[in-house]
């Protein structure tokens, strides 16, 4: 297998400095003399903007109050403010005390949270096409009809290095640009956010898209053990265990668990044999499901000693779900990582697959060559979201910064630290420990068919590697769209998510 690329955003690719291995260690800050807070006392608060706003969505008026701002991440030691966090909160006005609330952010890392805040979750939305194509500029808001806001107040939190979101001093930011380190300040957030809003008392939820999936399952842990007991947590496009999805030397995991995704993009542009095309998609991906367990999976447990007889029906079957020939399975050792797949399945058409939406088609300079050169569903929602946030956080809310708002990438100023010595980064075991500290905890995974950066068979592997107890097996549900990772942007598949999301928060809520 070739040197994997570092891979850094798994929601939505960027660059990053790491290591080959593409999780590498970032050395403390230096210490610095300590300091009491009597001899450095904090700086003042900014105030935030408050703005109300109304929506109705369907024949419900809501009347809600926007606050957006920064919450200070001090030093426990001697109060020096650290980083400033940027946060947008969504409440409902007169709403009762038990009115649920839910924290939310994406991924990454280097992702600001505004994907699910203006794609599925706000009262407010980018207009895309229907079916989330990209629509001609200069692009426009909507009024959101599948809001969460219906059913919970929202909190988005923009992580250190994202949006607005700083660390007060260069030499401070490694402290943040981490596993541990982040989940500890996002946690820290939250905490002062019940704090300061007065909201102990509320349920309370998570909801993380991608990487933000792998801060919320470590998030569930670390906030049990400083008191705050989560309702429930939703997983939006989940990566808990990154040794599922990474391409890599010596690590064969990924090839079975995205294979099924591979055959959902094949029967979407209907490069299956007929009997297959002509099936539901559900069928013939847990047809798939079946074949990377039980025939591709063991195969690759001896791929090298495999006889003629035996590697030409296994490349008949893979040809058979994936709509590659026979050929160049065969030719690739069938170790067909992501990019090739990309550049190869729509390659007479002279045209590529998206990487987080495998619906969307590029054009590459080259028809040739063994991997695409950009996502194409990136390329389709990257400017619509960057330029309606910068136009509805001003004119419509009232908040202005001459800060650039890091949407994706350009904050993370260090390399990663993934807080591992010798393998892959997993949140997986927090969640499980926090399950069993807090047996009431509903988990809802919401996963994409076509969604190729983190592939829902690796979600539902990682799932059944926790051993869970059965008792808390059951508190654990899966749903699934036909789009990609962010599924949100088909409408079809956005009205879905609001109807599974709310049935999920109204199920942790029972008592």
């Amino acid at each position: 297998m070739k040197t994997a690329k570092a891979l850094i955003f798994v929601c939505l690719l960027g660059t990053l400095g790491t290591s080959s291995s593409g999780q590498q260690a970032v050395g403390s800050p230096q210490p610095r003399p300590a300091e009491t807070p009597a001899a450095r006392p904090p700086q003042p608060d900014e105030p935030p903007v408050v703005a109300k706003r109304s929506i109705r969505v369907g024949s419900r008026q809501l009347n809600y109050t926007v606050t957006t701002g920064f919450m200070p991440i001090r030093n426990a030691a001697n109060g020096e403010t650290e980083a400033r966090i940027f946060f947008m909160a969504y409440t409902l006005d007169d709403a009762p005390k038990s009115r649920p609330l839910m924290f939310s952010f994406n991924g990454g890392p280097g992702s600001a949270s505004v994907w699910l805040h203006l794609g599925a979750l706000g009262p407010r939305r980018v207009k895309m096409l229907d079916d989330g194509m990209l629509p001609p500029p200069p692009y426009e808001m909507e009024d959101n009809q599948s809001t969460w806001l219906t059913e919970t107040d929202l909190v988005f939190i923009d992580p250190v290095g994202t949006g607005y979101s700083r660390a007060a001093k260069p030499e401070l930011a490694s402290k943040f640009f981490g596993v541990n380190g982040d989940i500890e300040s996002v946690g820290e957030f939250i905490r002062m956010y019940l704090g300061r809003s007065e909201r102990w008392s509320s349920p309370l939820f998570l909801v993380g898209e991608s990487y933000g999936t792998t801060r919320a399952s470590g998030l569930s842990n670390w906030l049990f053990e400083h008191g705050i007991a989560l309702n429930g947590v939703a997983l939006v496009s989940a990566v808990l265990n990154f040794q599922t999805i990474r391409f890599a030397d010596n690590n064969d995991m990924p090839l079975v668990f995205i294979l099924p995704s591979y055959t959902a993009t094949a029967w979407y542009h209907k490069r299956l044999l007929p009997d297959l095309q002509r099936r539901p998609l559900e069928q013939v991906v847990d047809e798939s499901r079946k074949f990377a367990a039980s025939e591709y999976l063991p195969a690759m447990l001896r791929i090298d000693t495999l006889d003629q007889k035996e590697r030409a029906a296994l490349a008949e079957r893979f040809s058979r779900f994936t709509g590659l020939s026979r050929e160049f399975v065969e030719r690739q050792n069938f170790r067909v990582e992501l990019g090739e797949f990309n550049k190869e399945i729509l390659r007479s058409e002279r045209r590529t697959t998206g990487r987080l939406d495998s619906r969307f088609k590029g054009i590459d300079r080259d028809a040739g060559g063994s991997g695409p050169d950009s996502d194409p569903s990136m390329n389709a929602i990257r400017p619509p979201y960057t330029s309606a946030f910068n136009d509805y956080v001003r004119r419509e809310l009232g908040f202005r910064s001459d800060v650039e708002y890091y949407i994706l990438g350009g904050g993370i100023t260090t390399p990663w630290n993934w807080n591992v010595s010798n393998g892959y980064a997993d949140t997986s075991i927090p969640m499980k420990d926090a399950m069993a500290k807090n047996p009431y905890m509903k988990i809802w995974f919401a996963q994409g068919y076509y969604d190729m950066a983190t592939p829902f068979f690796a979600a539902e592997y990682t799932v059944s590697a926790m051993n869970l107890d059965p008792t808390l097996r059951r508190n654990i549900s899966f749903d699934y769209y036909e789009a990609g990772h962010m599924m949100y942007i088909d409408v079809t598949s956005l009205k879905k998510l609001k109807t599974d999301a709310a049935a999920f928060i109204a199920n942790a809520l029972k008592r």
